[in-house]
């Protein structure tokens, strides 16, 4: 039972990757077919961003009221919903207001599977399931490609997409009976007098420094996602093809090194993990900022890639076993609104900095960050040999 219900989560974590694609492959041909700028895609991705944040917020008291496997069957058809929205509507503004819905499925769903999986779960499932959201990040262009390859309408790749995700949500509620035993093994922690509410949370001794490490990691992911072509164009004479492949090929080795991870997390802890990528991610940041041959840049992408593979997934798995299973919900809603928050406003902050003060600085953003990540995450160590900590979990 175990085994057919981790197969169903794998499923969902394809539906979560499905919609995140989509407005970047779709925007070319949206933008004028609704007559709006091109920088109004940034309106879409605000209101995306507020109902995650929003919905990450609320998972603890969602899912300990109605449970993990209902919550995410709900959200999914939430997410069908708003991607069936974004198909039917005839004005831009009405898109912007069927992303809130999208917004708020995706951020159930990141949060509540996480965390069951973290609970549940060894790390190396932790680390594909992120393997498999790729998938599903990867699919979506390609079939919005192929509706307008075709010389259909973008519509009807957002409409297909939305099928797909009722299919899913059709399959996660039949299937709700495989939740109940693993729902009915932490009810008792999570409802019981050592669940503190939300405002309580921040006072438990190592939170804080989480969710910093949790907020500089994602910034990380962010400013090469946005940034990086731009800095080999524009700083290092690269090529703008060549530039853009190399994004590519910094995705694949992120992939590729979650796939890895999850075999190497059978030998190393989720902390030696974090550790292990942060020392992949420093050695490609030197290779970006020193004046070496082109090859080092790509290099450079590549080992960030590799670098980042094992850090998000690690630092998941991780809080259960930090804080007990009585918090972990509530922690892990805030680590990801934080998360969404550090993806779409560090970016902005980047570009701020390096237009107006000088481009040589992108990879000294890195270093900050990375000494934020590697710093929190000693720093919950220390804590930990202290004994200040309150986990109840055994490392898996």
């Amino acid at each position: 039972m175990a085994t057919l219900l981790l197969c169903i989560i794998y499923l969902a974590f394809i539906s979560l990757g499905l919609p995140d694609s989509l407005l970047g492959s779709a925007w070319p041909v949206m933008h004028r077919d609704f007559a709006v700028p091109l920088y109004f895609a940034g309106m879409v991705s605000a209101a995306v961003t507020g109902g995650t944040v929003i919905s990450s917020l609320l998972s603890s008291r969602v899912i300990r009221r109605f449970g993990t496997g209902r919550v995410t069957a709900l959200s999914v058809a939430l997410t069908a919903i708003g991607l069936l929205g974004f198909s039917l509507m005839p004005s831009f503004y009405w898109f912007v207001v069927f992303a809130l819905p999208l917004g708020l499925g995706a951020g159930a769903i990141d949060t509540g599977l996480n965390n069951f999986v973290a609970l549940n779960y060894k790390a190396r499932h932790m680390n594909w399931l992120h393997c498999f959201w790729g998938i599903g990040a990867g699919l979506s262009p390609v079939i919005m490609s192929w509706f307008i390859s075709e010389g259909e309408q973008w519509r009807h790749g957002y409409r297909t997409v939305s099928f797909v995700l009722m299919g899913i949500a059709l399959v996660l509620s039949a299937t709700l009976f495989l939740w109940k035993p693993f729902e009915a093994k932490h009810q008792a922690t999570t409802e019981g007098p050592g669940a503190p509410g939300q405002k309580n949370i921040f006072r438990i001794p190592g939170v804080k420094a989480a969710l910093l490490g949790f907020f500089s990691y994602v910034s990380m992911e962010g400013i090469i996602g946005v940034w990086g072509p731009t800095y080999l164009v524009m700083r290092r004479g690269i090529n703008p093809n060549t530039a853009a492949q190399w994004l590519s090929l910094y995705f694949l080795s992120l992939t590729i090194g979650r796939f890895l991870s999850g075999f190497v997390s059978a030998f190393l802890n989720n902390i030696k993990l974090i550790y292990l990528g942060c020392l992949f991610i420093a050695l490609g940041v030197i290779f970006l900022a020193l004046p070496l041959p082109p090859v080092f840049l790509l290099l450079a992408f590549l080992l960030i890639g590799f670098g980042y593979a094992p850090v998000f997934p690690s630092m998941l798995h991780e809080t259960p076993r930090r804080f007990g299973p009585a918090v972990s919900q509530a922690i892990m809603g805030w680590q990801f609104a934080l998360s969404y928050i550090g993806a779409s406003c560090t970016p902005m902050l980047t570009g701020l900095i390096i237009s107006r003060i000088s481009m040589g600085l992108y990879p000294f953003l890195f270093v900050i960050y990375l000494a934020v990540l590697a710093g929190s995450t000693a720093f919950i160590g220390v804590l930990e040999k202290q004994g200040k900590l309150a986990n109840k979990l055994d490392p898996q």
